[in-house]
């Protein structure tokens, strides 16, 4: 008992050594942590029973030896009832006495259990014989007294043998029953006395069990929390010291799954002291960068200003000289009217008038065609360039704009064109729009016209409006708003790939024989989009048509 307890007492920290070998997997850790403890428990527990299996065998013997003093004490009797009855009978010559067959048999049946009971002490068994041998001596003597009865035979014989105390046989049955007792009771001293000291054992080993078992499952708690538990700890802390951007200690030993993890915050502080070292060097590339962006856009805010500046006054100053030179291109024309008058009326020779009219009528009349319409391309090209900087200039009245309507109206005031050009236009639903209704309908109306004007003068000509569904316009969406997608669909003489570039720069006309303009529609309406922040682009294949896409704010838009 007391081995085992001792074995109990080293076994956590045995525990505590397996646990610091730290290359095992928690598992393996977990697994060790139950079945070391249990395993001792169980060893435990098989002292116990085997103290209990002892018990109960001492409480067993100590009853056995309380039956057999019971049995050994009840088999005197019925045999001195016999001797009485055999004596009887010799006495009143009645052999009937000695006739009860049944007493005799219920005394070899009680020897028979006796012999049984003390079958694991040979010397008590062995004196059980020696009883069986004198009851079986006296009743075959008790069978002899009865014969002679019968027969009539002297009773003489069995006087003398009946004649003392007891018989001879009973005599000696009584010596052997009394030194049977006699045994019997110092075994049954014994037997309680070894069942007591067999309690008190069972009990030490349950108060043993008990303590070992408390001391197991302390020095395991203790094992796991100077193993696991300060590891978990450290863990922690590491784990709370990187939330704080704080530097951690040395990794953690072992393989395990929470030096793994302990690896792992090592790795990630790692990786983010590297992010916080590039973010700092890109917070300042980056104010670097939006420096010189501030410098660039308020270089390009002067320039664009200056350009406006530049473009308005020179619009403006140049109006004059051509107002002016308008007006003396009238005056040199009635002049040279007067001029043919007066020849006419000089009558002057015919080859003075011939080559005097030849000069007048042609070389000084082509000269003023050329002078007007010079003066009047450079009014348009005026005009075109004060739309342009007005584009820029306007200020605009910030709305939800129906797109249907102001399509509607552009559509009104190019009827008379689109009947011209016998073309059909398709207008599908359309959905509203942030911005000002003026400049959207305004830049509908160009990319309208712009189609009626390209159309293939050998088909009939179709322009359709319409809008994309959001599935399809997600590549719209921006940061700072959300926008919706127009289109303008024509069947038109199309536009080449070279050309594709320069379609929405000012002054680039494309199909000149075909239509007449200024080639600033497309850049107005490239100027109207992009002071709506969104965007305007065109696929196009030459001889099939053109398809111009748009994109505006479907909300306010952010500052």
């Amino acid at each position: 008992m007391s081995e085992n307890v001792e074995k109990t007492a080293h076994a956590a920290p045995d525990v505590r050594a397996v646990l610091r070998q730290s290359s095992m997997k928690l598992f393996t850790k977990g697994l060790l942590l139950i079945a070391l403890p249990s395993a001792i428990e169980l060893v435990l527990l098989g002292v116990v029973f085997d103290m209990q299996a002892q018990t109960t065998r001492a409480v067993e013997r100590s009853a056995d030896s309380k039956q057999v003093l019971y049995q050994a004490a009840a088999l005197e009797n019925p045999v001195l009832r016999q001797v009485a009855r055999v004596r009887t009978g010799i006495a009143t010559s009645d052999p009937s006495f000695m006739d009860r067959h049944a007493a005799w048999v219920d005394i070899g049946d009680r020897l028979g259990r006796l012999e049984t009971a003390v079958a694991d002490t040979p010397t008590q068994g062995v004196r059980v014989q020696r009883m069986r041998a004198e009851v079986d001596s006296y009743r075959q003597q008790a069978l002899s007294v009865a014969q002679s009865l019968r027969t009539g035979a002297t009773m003489k014989p069995f006087v003398t043998l009946e004649g003392g105390e007891l018989p001879a046989q009973v005599m000696r049955f009584r010596e052997q029953l009394t030194e049977f007792i006699d045994e019997a009771s110092r075994l049954e001293t014994e037997r309680n006395a070894t069942l007591a000291k067999t309690r008190l054992r069972q009990q030490y080993a349950l108060i043993g069990a008990v303590i070992g078992s408390m001391l197991l499952w302390a020095g395991t708690a203790f094992a796991f929390a100077r193993s696991i538990g300060r590891r978990l700890d450290v863990l922690a802390d590491n784990a709370q010291r990187l939330a704080n951007a704080q530097p951690l200690p040395s990794p953690l030993a072992g393989n395990d799954e929470i030096a793994a993890l302990d690896s792992a915050l090592h790795r990630t502080s790692e990786l983010l002291r590297t992010a916080d070292q590039n973010q700092a060097a890109l917070k300042v590339s980056l104010q670097a960068r939006a420096a010189e962006l501030a410098s660039v856009n308020e270089t390009l805010r002067q320039e664009t200003q200056d350009n406006q500046m530049f473009i308005y006054s020179v619009s403006h100053d140049l109006r004059s000289p051509l107002v002016n030179m308008q007006g003396f291109s009238k005056e040199l024309q009635v002049s040279c009217d007067e001029l043919q008058t007066t020849i006419v009326d000089a009558n002057l020779p015919a080859v003075e008038h011939k080559r005097l009219a030849h000069v007048l009528d042609g070389d000084v009349q082509e000269s003023l065609r050329y002078v007007r319409s010079s003066v009047t391309r450079a009014a348009a090209i005026i005009e075109a360039l004060l739309r342009i900087s007005r584009a820029g200039r306007l200020e605009y009245q910030w709305q939800r704009v129906s797109v249907g309507r102001a399509v509607a109206r552009a559509v009104d005031t190019l009827q008379a064109q689109i009947d011209a050009r016998k073309a059909v236009v398709v207008v599908r639903d359309l959905p509203t729009a942030w911005g000002d209704p003026s400049a959207i309908e305004q830049l509908f109306s160009q990319l309208l016209s712009n189609a009626i004007n390209f159309l293939d003068p050998s088909r009939p000509g179709r322009i359709e409006v319409g809008a994309l569904d959001h599935a399809g316009d997600e590549q719209a969406h921006t940061a700072a708003t959300r926008t919706r997608t127009f289109f303008v669909r024509d069947n038109g003489l199309g536009i080449p790939a070279a050309y594709m570039s320069k379609v929405f720069r000012a002054f680039q006309r494309l199909h000149g024989d075909v239509a007449q303009g200024d080639g600033v529609g497309l850049a107005l309406v490239r100027r109207t989009v992009e002071r709506h922040g969104g965007r305007v682009w065109v696929e196009s294949a030459e001889g099939a048509g053109s398809t111009f896409f748009v994109t505006l704010p479907d909300q306010p838009m952010r500052n």
